[in-house]
């Protein structure tokens, strides 16, 4: 079984902003065979000169591919299975291939079943990220302290998912857990794709330019992430939907609670409910 050291061979396709960041961060710590694979000889350029990776391409290069003991796909969902499909018999065998994707179910059983026998697919989710894309944003320090979720299934062998856990622990990440398919999926649409929604909706909800006068931090702070990649984010709810569909209507449900609270005047209603909020809202704060 591959062993994490400072010469494994690792391979990170797609050298966005989270792509960079694993290669940086990897780099950082001393890792000396870093590959990369990105659409545009431009960023395969920016990485080579910034030192984030040993070796590059625009293009599928066999050579890379066939040399890289883990495979870091840093990808849109859909265009990670389309690569694997087209691309996969280049993958040897005993190769471990792991992602960085924010949905599972609907991505697991077709990447594994364009693998060759003998590659297993380890599936992760790395909660961390930025505003802004590209690689010219990466930065290791994302990943400092952040929550690492490991997706296996039954056909990964302990081994492998351990090796996925050393690499997040490698990259710097708090908190390593393990989830199943289903269980990321709904986790995920509740506290990352629904607070997006919320988001997105709020700053939707009033065209008022003159707001920006007046905010203070509060709504800066709720409204951080509705700077968003519409063409990611569109594809993540859409992928995950019957889950992200389910905790819009219990958001949604309670919302028309605190509605009928201050329609009438039901102070002692909206008190209880903020007094619900605040303490579930104290175990997310950082020790």
């Amino acid at each position: 079984m591959i062993q994490l050291h400072r010469d494994t061979r690792i391979l990170i396709v797609g050298l966005g902003l989270l792509g960079g960041s694993y290669a940086l961060a990897l780099k950082k710590k001393g890792f000396r065979c870093i590959y990369g694979l990105a659409r545009r000889q431009e960023t395969v350029d920016y990485a080579l000169e910034h030192g984030m990776i040993d070796e590059g391409s625009c293009h599928v290069d066999a050579d890379l591919i066939g040399r890289a003991e883990i495979i870091i796909f840093a990808l849109y969902p859909t265009v990670l299975v389309k690569w694997v499909e087209k691309n996969g018999h280049l993958i040897r065998e005993g190769t471990v291939v792991t992602d960085v994707t924010g949905v599972k179910s609907c991505i697991i059983d077709p990447v594994v079943r364009a693998l060759p026998q003998g590659v297993q697919f380890v599936s992760v989710h790395p909660m961390a990220g930025k505003e802004v894309g590209g690689i010219e944003n990466a930065d290791e320090t994302i990943f400092q302290g952040a929550n690492y979720i490991v997706v296996p299934t039954e056909q990964n062998t302990e081994d492998a998912i351990r090796l996925c856990e050393d690499l997040g622990a490698e990259l710097g990440f708090g908190r390593i857990s393990r989830l199943t398919p289903q269980e990321h999926d709904e986790m995920i649409a509740f506290l990352s794709q629904l607070t997006h929604c919320v988001a997105v909706s709020l700053m939707c909800a009033n065209d008022d330019d003159r707001l920006v006068r007046y905010t203070g931090d509060s709504f800066r702070d709720l409204t951080r992430i509705a700077r968003i990649n519409d063409e990611m984010w569109s594809e993540l709810f859409l992928l995950n939907k019957d889950a992200l569909l389910q905790q819009m209507d219990r958001f949604t449900a309670q919302m028309e609670k605190m509605r009928g609270y201050l329609s009438t005047n039901d102070r002692e209603g909206l008190r209880e409910m903020m007094r619900i909020s605040t303490a579930r809202r104290g175990k997310f704060d950082k020790k």
